[in-house]
């Protein structure tokens, strides 16, 4: 799934996002709308990841909603 369905289906999907991540608010998740770069600075943040490993699990979540 690219980022733009991913964008154009963020409501649907950020109950997924909410499952996994269940730290981080719905605030956060609002002002994402699909932008995994800042979904990733917030797990960066949040659960004091590296950028890389950040991003990796957000692109592992992406490529788990092709399943």
């Amino acid at each position: 799934m690219n980022k733009d369905i991913i964008a154009g289906k963020w409501t649907q999907v950020k109950g997924k996002a909410q499952a996994k991540w269940g730290d981080l608010t719905d605030d956060v998740f609002d002002v994402a709308a699909g932008d995994s770069k800042y979904l990733a600075g917030k797990l960066q943040e949040k659960y004091g990841w590296e950028r890389d490993r950040a991003e990796r699990e957000v692109k592992d979540f992406e490529r788990s909603l092709e399943d």
